[in-house]
């Protein structure tokens, strides 16, 4: 956060930090949801995980979706370092991303949903950036856990690459992967901006809708 300058580029997995095998100590309830963080989560419960720049602003747009989420989380993945800590993110030599990983019902509120909210919540065209914070962390990036989920994020990419195309954006830069191991993130991180309603948040949309759940289907 804060606009500090990072490197942009990846390190070679070998030369990433070596971490540790003890998890990072974290809460253990929402601090606006008052669910659990970590699982087991209930059964028909789904899991999703996002990255679009500082990871305080990111969390809050998926809580705030309201009826269907079930409890979310920040913390770091995409990287090769395990159990790293903020500090070591922050160097760029673990080659993870700031992300939030959503537990939701999808009975109550659709994946596509959650695209939609990712989509329009941040510019997903600035590679290694978002804002003025910039470094591999701050990437845009949907990770996956099926290959249902796979496909609807490829599908929503297209269609959403389209539609900032026509309004003269140049081309999505999101990775879409099958999701790593996410490693849940300091205390103090999550639900950073309920804690601090006016604290830090590098987030901002391009103003361009995106078309899943106007006519658009992704599936």
């Amino acid at each position: 956060m804060f606009g500090f300058k990072k490197s942009t580029t990846k390190v070679a997995p070998h030369n990433a930090l070596p971490g540790r095998a003890e998890e990072i100590p974290t809460a253990e309830t929402h601090f606006v949801l008052g669910t659990p963080l970590k699982g087991p989560y209930p059964d028909g419960l789904e899991m999703a995980m996002f990255g679009m720049g500082c990871f305080w602003g990111a969390e809050r747009k998926f809580w705030e979706l309201g009826e269907g989420i079930y409890t979310t989380a920040v913390g770091y993945s995409a990287g090769d370092t395990p159990n790293a800590t903020y500090e070591e993110v922050c160097t760029g030599l673990t080659n993870h991303n700031e992300v939030v990983l959503v537990v939701f019902d999808p009975s109550k509120i659709s994946y596509e949903e959650l695209l939609k909210a990712f989509w329009e919540s941040h510019d997903p065209t600035q590679g290694m950036a978002q804002g003025n914070d910039r470094g591999t962390q701050y990437r845009s990036g949907i990770y996956t856990f099926s290959d249902v989920q796979r496909a609807a994020a490829e599908k929503s990419k297209e269609a959403y690459g389209q539609a900032l195309d026509k309004c003269g954006y140049s081309a999505i830069t999101t990775e879409i992967e099958a999701a790593k191991p996410f490693y849940f993130a300091e205390d103090h991180h999550q639900q950073y901006l309920a804690k601090v309603p006016h604290g830090y948040c590098g987030l901002g949309g391009t103003g361009v809708s995106c078309p899943i759940g106007t006519g658009v289907a992704t599936s």
